[in-house]
């Protein structure tokens, strides 16, 4: 079965890698754009996810992976939103910031690129193989 590949950014003031890392598992709730809900969805037990620290580091540092496939979101108080579980993979031995991703020619047409605000959104093989490279991470 193909894997699918995603990115998801969290500010590491608010929910870091070293805080997933500790608690070895995490719901990904509290998604309130409809497009990443959709991203979230479309997300498939087993799937890489890398794991970006956004506003104040904004780079790569983790990687993680799909546990538990979309379900209701608990925190969502109206509206039909949706969460999954990830869990831990592994850091990236080098994380890889927005600026290098940026001038990247593989990498400057990710959707965390183009459309900065959307907090989870979908990666190709090819943008997430070069991720990995440069992350100097297998």
């Amino acid at each position: 079965m193909a894997k699918n590949y995603w990115l998801v950014k969290s500010e590491p003031e608010a929910y870091s890698w070293a805080g997933f890392v500790k608690e070895g598992r995490a719901a990904w709730t509290g998604v309130r754009n409809y497009q990443a809900r959709n991203n979230l969805r479309a997300m498939k037990q087993g799937d890489l996810v890398l794991f970006y620290h956004s506003v104040s580091e904004k780079q790569a540092v983790g990687l993680a992976r799909v546990n538990k496939e979309a379900y209701a979101d608990a925190t969502a108080t109206e509206g039909d939103w949706s969460a999954v579980d990830l869990i831990p993979v592994k850091a990236l031995v080098r994380p890889v910031a927005l600026e290098t991703m940026k001038s990247d020619k593989v990498l400057k047409e990710m959707l965390l690129v183009r459309h900065s605000r959307l907090s989870v959104t979908p990666l190709t093989e090819t943008q997430f193989h070069r991720l990995m490279t440069l992350a100097e991470t297998e």
